[in-house]
């Protein structure tokens, strides 16, 4: 080659040299430009700040915050545990098994003892999939970032929630060791089924202190909080074993055990030894739900059941639903102590009452759940707080089940009669003698025996639980007016389209709970005051401060006069009506019996001075149940748990009406 195509070569690639550094340079100031001028060195420079006052502001407690919280029966026995147990499992770094950090930073981190909290290639990869992606879909993060986001932020994925977790990172780097962030980390992570932290997930799973646990075992474990739900122990056990082996093989490819161990440690079947806690099913679900509300009313959420516009009642059910999810999250991480009303020995009375009177009725669904179902609440007249809840039959299930008592909404028939149609005529001039007429009602409903029984009191009505009465008193008395007594005692699935007369009869759109109904009767008994149904007494902080008690603040629903007169009435129902033959030996007591269209729900509520009691007997998913009657099971399920729980307890007769005579002496003819 020539000495002058040289020359040119050469100043051709400088050329080409330049030129790359002068779009460099111009890539370099159009991106600080867009930077600058877009806001978003505004928006960083906010997080930077915010990150460290965060970090400046913690310390080793902020990490221990999480602590675990006690459920407490109303006679101070220990109903269940919230397992936030990070304090009360807490390790030292010192104490944890040398497998355990080795297994872990193998698989999350491996870098984790030369970065200095951000491994920017593994960030580097996560951008370039969020600009591919549009979104941020890979997470780049270091265990010192997780950590960051683990206490201090969300887990939603922005890339500002992204920049702010370097940033927190890069503090907590400053502030803190290496073996510190590590035993913060490894005491706070999630291992799913309400276990945090290492100790609490060995206890929980194996029912052994982590220290005791065997290197396939600690690799099992260490396979849970890359995703909880993925590596379900119980629902994808397959996942957690794939996940396992290859954190093994992660340990001895960087030398941590030996190729042996690696495989007799792959070859282990893992057998799982879940701690033996005695679960509360119903009482819990109940317990937690009552208490995030309590939470939330704490904070001074006001609930809603009525709305002025579909997009009032979406920005409603927005707010409560975030915010439940934090209160409810609270409980498993804020170490309260939570007192209730529930008294255990009443609700293994209750339950049993139920599984015994629906014993014979084996079919199981899909899922091993008994199809037919039943579920009751028992209310302290006193107090107006919860004391029973079951939620359905029991049986060996692992993790909750549908809490029938409050989750589930179903027609309640003839039952609803007295909380919308008769106390509010009662309170109208209306007496136990007036006289009602019982005939066909055109485009009306018929009555249960078929027949007609022409001129009849108002009490003998109710008794009978005769359609065609009710559907004309409460078309003199109105929907609108009969649906606002339900409102008023909160009844939250009512619709606008149950402003129509079969109401009366209990045709809703939705239907009502076991826990509505029993607290409207409640009402009755206690001279027509209302008191929103809860098992909350009182919550404490982890340092013993009352933080929320109960106040059950009456509101006057019916007049007192009217309420007595109804259950004046309504003890005849026990003696002559519909549920002849089934009144309490021990004590004074008034119910109604309700049964649906076809015999698919079956409903009693009743109650005496000392308790109201409902329970519905019903399938999960509609059907016919031949012969299924409010006077049949529900109500022989109301009888037995009332008859033992009043055994030892003194007479008390009702309040009479004033004006009105007792129930008459003159008996008719049953049902």
């Amino acid at each position: 080659m020539s000495r002058n195509k040289r020359k040119k070569k050469k100043y051709r690639g400088l050329w080409i040299f330049i030129r790359l550094q002068i779009l460099l340079i111009l890539l370099a100031a159009g991106g600080l430009a867009y930077y600058f001028l877009g806001g978003y060195a505004e928006q960083v420079g906010k997080l930077s700040k915010e990150a460290k006052q965060l970090v400046r502001g913690s310390s080793e407690e902020t990490f221990r915050a999480s602590l675990t919280g006690v459920v407490y029966d109303t006679h101070g026995e220990q109903i269940s545990v919230l397992k936030g147990e990070k304090d009360v499992y807490y390790l030292n770094i010192e104490e944890m098994p040398e497998n355990v950090t080795a297994a872990m930073i193998s698989i999350e981190d491996k870098k984790f003892y030369s970065h200095s909290g951000v491994d920017y290639k593994a960030i580097i990869r996560a951008g370039l999939a969020m600009i591919k992606n549009k979104e941020v879909t890979q997470g780049g993060s270091t265990i010192t970032q997780q950590l960051a986001r683990c206490i201090f932020l969300s887990q939603e994925k922005t890339w500002q929630r992204k920049m702010e977790e370097i940033f927190i990172a890069t503090e907590l780097e400053r502030k803190y060791s290496k073996d510190q962030i590590l035993e913060f980390y490894l005491n706070n992570i999630y291992f799913g089924n309400g276990f945090y932290g290492i100790q609490a997930a060995s206890r929980g799973y194996f029912s052994a202190d982590v220290e005791n646990l065997n290197l396939s075992q600690i690799a099992y474990l260490c396979a849970i909080p890359n995703n909880p739900t993925l590596y379900d122990p119980y629902t994808n056990s397959d996942n957690t074993i794939k996940r396992r082996n290859r954190i093994l093989e992660n340990m001895a490819e960087d030398g941590k055990i030996t190729r042996a161990a690696c495989q007799l440690a792959k070859a282990e079947d893992i057998t799982l030894n879940p701690s033996k806690t005695s679960k509360n099913n119903y009482v819990e679900t109940y317990v937690y739900y009552c208490a995030a509300r309590a939470l939330m009313e704490n904070r001074g959420f006001v609930f809603q059941n009525e709305f002025e516009s579909e997009q009032e009642r979406e920005e409603y059910e927005k707010a409560y639903g975030e915010l439940y999810q934090e209160c409810e999250r609270s409980l498993y991480t804020g170490g309260y102590r939570i007192y209730t009303s529930i008294d255990l020995n009443m609700q293994d009375m209750l339950q049993r009452a139920v599984d015994e009177r629906l014993a014979d009725y084996t079919e199981l669904n899909d899922e091993g759940i008994y199809t037919l179902q039943g579920a009751a609440v028992c209310i302290d007249n006193q107090s107006g707080c919860v004391t029973a809840i079951v939620g359905g039959r029991e049986q060996e299930y692992h993790g909750y089940t549908l809490n029938r008592a409050y989750q589930s909404y179903r027609q309640p028939g003839s039952a609803i009669k007295p909380l919308l149609v008769y106390v509010p005529l009662l309170e109208r001039d209306y007496t136990p003698d007036t006289v009602v007429r019982d005939e066909p009602v055109e485009g009306g409903p018929t009555n249960a025996g078929g027949g007609y029984a022409g001129d009849v009191t108002l009490r003998y009505a109710v008794e009978r639980s005769i359609n065609t009465v009710a559907w004309r008193l409460f078309e003199t008395l109105t929907p609108q007016i009969g649906l606002s007594y339900l409102r008023e005692m909160n009844f939250a699935k009512l619709d606008k389209g149950d402003a129509n007369l079969s109401a009366a009869l209990g045709g809703f759109t939705n239907g009502v709970s076991p826990v509505e109904m029993a607290a409207g009767y409640a009402a009755i008994e206690n001279d027509g005051k209302y008191r929103t149904p809860t098992c909350i007494v009182k919550i404490l902080s982890a340092q013993g401060e009352e933080i929320y008690v109960s106040g059950q603040e009456e509101k006057v629903v019916y007049k007192e006069n009217a309420a007595r007169t109804m259950t004046d009435i309504l003890q005849g129902v026990l003696t002559r009506g519909t549920a002849a033959g089934l009144s309490l030996e021990q004590t004074a007591s008034a119910g109604k019996t309700g049964t649906t269209n076809s015999n698919k729900d079956g409903w009693f509520v009743g109650y005496t001075k000392y308790y109201t009691t409902s329970v519905w007997v019903g399938y999960d998913m509609p059907r016919e149940l031949p012969g299924l009657t409010g006077s049949g099971y529900p109500a022989e399920i109301w009888h037995t748990y009332m008859e033992e729980l009043h055994n030892e307890l003194p007479y008390a007769a009702f309040v009479a009406p004033a004006g009105e005579n007792m129930l008459p002496e003159i008996a008719t003819e049953g049902e």
